[in-house]
């Protein structure tokens, strides 16, 4: 029987987490159990002893999963059972993922899975900013090579003040939410939304979520001692030859400088620059034998990659500019069309340099809601946004599988940063769609969406509350002498985002930030490089917003003529029903006769009725029937009504939908009727005047003749 051990960490507020080993999964290489509250998460780690041949990265898997009976639910699939993981559950897995892969040795290349779970769940316990803790945790205990521990928590600003892993009902009021993961020394991984947050208060939110994490990596290390894990495992994944490397260098370092320098935009053709140069020195090598020695060739290719890398890198921290010729501050060519598209309900293209969205947003009534199941969450979505990278986006060929982690990770990016100024539901009745195509890749996709976005937004006429932008900001440090020297990029090119050593995207208006995401690649990040990349961002920003602007400067006054119209009218509790009708009735004769779409709910103590039409003709038809309904008859009020039944003493007539009154023989006209024979016929319009309402019975009394002129008597007496 294993020992099972146990270590807690305080958090700021007085809540402690604690850390269990020992006890569950005992076959993995790393288990631990995390709990907070009534969250408790499983994570296990396991590594093969031995790389695959032929592999030169770290092939490691990341999955979080909810079980739905952490929540006391069964999932509602057909199935009933857990499936393939939700965009949620993808979502924290990158999260984790993002946070460990860097502080692998760069030479590790054995399989490695790490899976977390939540096996019990507490309403006001987030688990997402417990998901990195448990996977290093793991890793902590096991004998896996890894140069952490890192950690990760949620950081709020609350009512003006910054929370560490704030409770559920807490964010409801969060102005800033943020998920960072750290190692003792630097931030490593940041994700979250804004409402048009200040770049101070980011960077005072980091501070804060780190000096938190360095009690929690502190932690791990005691946890690791207490398990007898301070010794990893021996492996030798790499074989190297330092003659070739030194050879590689020798004849291709200078050709590949000046190939880089060259200043060109066309990613294609700087590639294809560069692979001349290696096809050209691969004839000088001698391999054994008569043929190509495979070994070497990979090994040239891999040094021969390591040259480009740094030439690049040499190229920005000396010469201060970049592979396409740009200013480290300068933004890309921009050109920005809208209503693109002639039946998108809105549409955009934004190109910037070599990537390009093509966005579209459709307009949809209640029923296209997106359905949320989720272990911790039910409920629905009316803002949806979606993004597609097929390979021809980067001139390359793939099958078409649907949407990876990346798409989702980059959607999700891209809809935090606009939902934030979308409007209100109460001022929103549509189900929104936005789907962003990226038709050519070259650096920030994610960010062309949230333009293309915000442009299609408003060429829909959607009412948003600013236009938001996004800009990709990279960083390069001169990591091999030592020295201080860096260079702040703005507007990344794809291959700077391969050799830079940060990735930091930024989305916001031009008040403040709505959402942003950064990957740190090196250590020793200073919270002052970070403050000068956040303001470099706000001006890059802040140009794209003007390039954009140049486009379509305001949300459009009215929809397309062929987008639905939506009218919503807010009705008393007790008249739901009798818009709705005995089994659905009045509702479905409403939306027959009219052709319109008809959405009622309830919420805020009182009825809304959302009508949604494709001409004005079906509105207004639909719109007269509902508010006739709700509305309460006024004596003295005149009413246009109908004849639905004719008796001996009078016609009732409905003079408001569902409500009838009886018009006596007597108030029909100033003469004395004998009989109703001739005097109206069923269907006929009449207009009449409510002249009493019956307090015991309800019942209305109606008048004709009140509305005629009186004949004047010709003999008086």
């Amino acid at each position: 029987m294993s020992q099972i051990i146990t270590q807690t960490i305080s958090l700021p507020d007085g809540r402690t987490i604690s850390i269990e080993t020992g006890k569950l999964a005992r076959q993995a290489d790393g288990a631990v159990v995390v709990r907070l509250g009534d969250t408790m998460l499983l994570a296990t780690v396991v590594s093969s002893k031995d790389a695959k041949e032929g592999i030169d990265f770290l092939p490691l898997s990341v999955d979080y999963q909810e079980k739905f009976a952490s929540a006391g639910r069964i999932p509602g699939s057909f199935q009933r059972r857990e499936g393939k993981l939700s965009d949620h559950e993808v979502l924290i897995s990158r999260l984790v993922d993002r946070a460990l892969r860097p502080i692998f040795p760069e030479d590790y290349h054995a399989d490695t899975q790490v899976m977390i779970t939540l096996i019990s769940a507490d309403n006001e316990v987030l688990p997402d900013a417990l998901a990195a803790l448990a996977a290093a945790a793991a890793l902590a205990v096991s004998d896996i090579p890894f140069n952490g521990p890192i950690s990760e928590v949620r950081v709020a600003k609350i009512d003006g003040e910054y929370k560490i892993n704030p409770l559920t009902s807490e964010l409801e009021n969060a102005s800033l939410d943020l998920i960072v993961g750290a190692t003792e020394r630097d931030i490593c991984m940041v994700e979250g939304e804004m409402k048009e947050c200040a770049e101070a208060e980011v960077v005072e939110a980091l501070k804060i979520a780190h000096e938190v994490i360095k009690n929690q990596c502190a932690a791990l290390r005691e946890l690791g001692e207490k398990v007898g894990k301070t010794e990893k495992r021996l492996y030798s994944h790499e074989t190297h030859d330092e003659s070739l490397r030194e050879l590689v260098r020798q004849k291709c370092y200078d050709q590949v400088y000046e190939v880089a320098r060259q200043a060109n935009p066309n990613k294609k053709a700087r590639r294809d620059g560069f692979r001349a140069v290696f096809d050209a020195f691969l004839p000088t090598l001698v391999f054994e034998g008569s043929e190509f020695d495979t070994t070497k060739l990979a090994l040239a290719k891999q040094y021969f990659h390591d040259l480009e890398w740094e030439a690049s890198r040499r190229l920005v921290l000396d010469e201060r500019y970049r592979l396409d010729g740009r200013k480290l501050d300068q933004i890309r060519q921009i050109t920005c069309d809208v209503d693109y598209l002639p039946s998108a309900h809105g549409s955009a293209v934004f190109t910037r340099g070599e990537t390009q969205s093509l966005t579209t947003v459709t307009l949809g009534t209640k029923m296209d809601e997106q359905i949320v199941d989720q272990a911790m969450y039910q409920g629905y979505s009316k803002f949806l946004l979606h993004y597609n990278f097929p390979a021809f986006s980067t001139g390359e060929v793939k099958p078409n599988r649907g949407p990876g982690r990346r798409e989702i990770g980059h959607g999700n990016l891209a809809h935090r940063a606009l939902k934030k100024v979308m409007p209100v539901d109460a001022e929103n009745p549509y189900t929104i769609r936005v789907v962003s195509d990226i038709l050519e890749s070259n650096g920030s996709s994610s960010m062309a969406t949230v333009c293309a976005g915000t442009l299609a937004l408003m060429d829909a006429g959607v009412k948003i509350k600013a236009p938001v932008a996004g800009i990709a900001m990279g960083l390069i440090t001169d990591t091999e002498s030592g020295s201080t020297k860096y260079a702040v990029l703005s507007d990344i090119l794809g291959d700077e985002d391969h050799l830079g050593d940060m990735d930091f995207k930024v989305t916001g208006t031009e008040a403040g930030i709505t959402a942003c995401q950064m990957d740190m690649k090196v250590e020793g990040l200073s919270y002052e490089v970070l403050a000068e990349a956040l303001e470099q961002a706000r001006a890059g920003r802040l140009h794209i917003l003007g390039e954009m602007k140049k486009a379509l400067e305001t949300t459009r006054e009215d929809l397309k003529p062929h987008a639905p119209r939506a009218v919503t009218i807010k009705i008393d509790r007790e008249f739901i029903g009798a818009v709705i009708g005995p089994g659905g009735k009045v509702v479905q004769e409403i939306q027959k006769e009219s052709g319109t779409t008809v959405v009622i709910e309830e919420r805020d103590n009182a009825g809304f009725v959302s009508i949604f039409a494709n001409n004005q003709t079906g509105m207004d038809k639909a719109v007269a029937r509902v508010k006739g309904i709700v509305s309460v008859p006024e004596v003295g009020e005149v009413y246009e009504g109908k004849v639905k039944t004719i008796m001996p003493f009078g016609a009732f007539v409905e003079f408001l939908p569902g409500k009838d009154g009886l018009l006596h023989i007597s108030e029909i006209k100033w003469e004395r009727l004998e009989t109703m024979e001739g005097v109206l016929e069923v269907g006929e319009e009449v207009q009449v005047k409510l002249i009493d309402v019956d307090k015991k019975t309800g019942k209305y009394r109606l008048s004709r003749k009140v509305l005629l002129p009186k004949p004047v008597n010709k003999n008086p007496s």
